[in-house]
């Protein structure tokens, strides 16, 4: 005779939890798309085009009456896209926090960049100035999007889970990244046995992400609840909520270690990334196609990496595995300062290096944040770790630079990238995160 489950309770709240978890994982896999095929992959590249068919003869565009060099207008817009979400996020989180209403900001800030995304479809001729605007809102969006998605981390997942959860959310992203850059990669290259130009092709791949954006933050929207805030002060202004986020920070202190030892050596981490392709032409002679598929396998890697990472945080805690990952980057760097040219094979290696360190470093280093904000503080704090993210990583490739200007060498400008590692790695190391989560007025996990 059989006998019936008893469900309690807090078998009930527990599978509430993981169905919230598992859409979550999907809002990485909604917008990381915009991240890979537009911004890292083909954005950059056609955008220059566009604004060089509107130049003068002098090779300038004049946004606003502004001369500005038609190579240099992409990477202003992002400059300014940076700009705006340095404006909004802490106003933003803020508002998050003391309505405790996330989601319909979220849905606001995802439908802003996937419907701007969707957009660019039209940026074609000389409309150099609808891609800025549409690049701009963007990628602000995303910014501010993002932060909101982080945000969610110590809500939805106990002490315990957070590696885990968020090494899966960043496999998730990077998993999306990868199918998606294959498909566009087939469309792009074969895009004349498709009957289509090259220019169409580009811009499909460019609104396909938007698309993707939009249709699969439904999943997350519909999962994610919002959790209410007895607090119900109205948010500042722009940089007076900056200001008073600021302030509360510096009482406590060991977050702020934290997420200055963050600022650095994530700054090494996107310098990497942005970098990489520059080093591979310039220096080592690899045509694009060589480039490209370096990134497809950045992004499959990753998901492993991210994974794996996950799993070693919780034998040896998420501080150890980090600062693991710095000395792996050292490592990756010194190799790379030694790659023969014309040598696409060592190249590869390189990339799969950077693959396997990359998810599992950034998954980890938001899930330990998670664990120094003070609870009902998440998106306000969120704010500034994601103004470290995506705002504050300017150092980098200003050394990158200004090496490359002085020695006129791309394998000394790489190799001077070691110190954001091993200054990082000296500041956590020296960041005491058990005290740091207490004096936060966090519960201590037994590996952290």
């Amino acid at each position: 005779m059989g006998t019936d489950t008893v469900r309690t309770p807090q078998d009930d709240g527990a599978a509430d939890l993981k169905r919230e978890q598992r859409g979550w994982y999907f809002y990485d896999w909604a917008c990381s798309v915009y991240s890979t095929s537009v911004l890292t992959v083909f954005l950059g590249p056609y955008l220059t085009s566009v604004a060089e068919s509107a130049a003068d003869a002098d090779g300038y565009v004049h946004p606003l009456g502004i001369p500005v060099r038609a190579g240099s207008f992409f990477a202003y817009s992002v400059s300014l896209s940076v700009i705006v979400a340095v404006l909004v996020m802490p106003l933003v989180g803020a508002a998050a926090d003391r309505t405790g209403r996330k989601k319909p900001l979220l849905a606001i800030a995802a439908y802003t960049g996937a419907t701007a995304t969707a957009a660019m479809f039209f940026l074609d001729g000389d409309r150099y100035l609808l891609g800025g605007a549409l690049l701009v809102v963007a990628n602000a969006a995303q910014s501010v999007a993002m932060m909101l998605y982080n945000s969610y981390l110590p809500q939805i997942a106990p002490p315990e889970q957070r590696d885990a959860v968020s090494s899966r959310g960043w496999a998730f992203g990077y998993a999306a990244g990868s199918l998606v850059l294959v498909v566009n990669l087939v469309l792009y290259t074969g895009h004349e046995s498709f009957g289509i130009s090259e220019s169409t092709a580009v811009r499909i791949c460019l609104a396909s992400a938007g698309l993707w954006w939009g249709a699969f933050a439904l999943i997350p929207l519909r999962r994610l609840r919002d959790r209410r805030s007895a607090a119900r002060e109205a948010a500042l202004p722009g940089f007076r909520q900056l200001a008073a986020t600021v302030r509360d920070m510096r009482r406590h202190p060991l977050t702020l270690a934290f997420l200055l030892a963050y600022l650095v050596y994530n700054d090494g981490i996107q310098t990497v990334i942005s970098q990489a392709s520059v080093y591979g032409s310039k220096e080592l002679g690899l045509g694009q196609s060589t480039l490209i598929g370096a990134i497809l396998l950045v992004q499959v890697l990753a998901v492993a990496g991210a994974l794996t990472m996950g799993r070693l945080a919780r034998t040896y805690g998420a501080k150890r595995t980090i600062l693991g990952s710095l000395v792996a980057w050292t490592l990756t760097l010194a190799a790379g300062y030694f790659l023969p040219a014309g040598a696409p094979v060592w190249f590869f290696v390189l990339a799969a290096g950077i693959g396997l360190v990359l998810g599992g470093s950034q998954a980890l280093s938001r899930s330990l944040f998670s664990h120094l904000v003070p609870p009902g503080k998440e998106a306000e704090y969120f704010s500034a770790y994601e103004m470290s993210d995506r705002g504050m990583s300017w150092l980098g490739p200003l050394l990158f630079g200004l090496t490359y200007q002085l020695t006129g060498s791309y394998r000394d400008a790489i190799i001077s990238l070691v110190g954001f590692f091993v200054i990082g790695f000296v500041l956590l190391a020296r960041v005491p995160v058990g005290r740091a989560i207490r004096e936060a007025g966090n519960p201590v996990p037994d590996k952290i």
